[in-house]
């Protein structure tokens, strides 16, 4: 049986588990997006989007139930908002630990900026 509003709302689902899975789903993306620069350089561009359709394909199973959970706590804007915030908090150390590059001080300005989206979607 599926999921209803009903179901879901009166369960343990909330703004955690919308958040936990939107973290997962932006750990695939980030891989799907960025990880073929790495391990695929070589080979030609149309391996590196298959593969990457693979990941995605685990990013959207995450994804999708992540903003309807969402969507019954927060309104579309700060669902924007929230998703950036944890794209930011993933790719950051992907770029550093994985990708090998180097920290940039830049990604304190952006995080900062995005402190100011929240404030700014949320404050009503």
């Amino acid at each position: 049986m599926p999921l209803g509003k009903e179901t879901m709302s009166s369960s343990l689902w909330g703004p955690f588990s919308f958040i936990g899975l939107l973290t997962m789903s932006n750990i695939f993306m980030t891989f799907a997006w960025y990880a073929h620069l790495k391990n695929l350089s070589s080979h030609p561009w149309w391996i590196a989007a298959l593969a990457s359709w693979g990941i995605a394909f685990f990013e959207y199973a995450l994804q999708v139930p992540a903003n309807r959970i969402g969507f019954m706590h927060f309104d579309l804007a700060q669902l924007k908002i929230t998703q950036e915030i944890i794209t930011l908090a993933v790719f950051v150390p992907f770029s550093i630990f994985y990708m090998g590059q180097p920290f940039k001080t830049d990604f304190i300005w952006a995080g900062l900026c995005l402190l100011g989206a929240v404030y700014f979607i949320f404050r009503s």
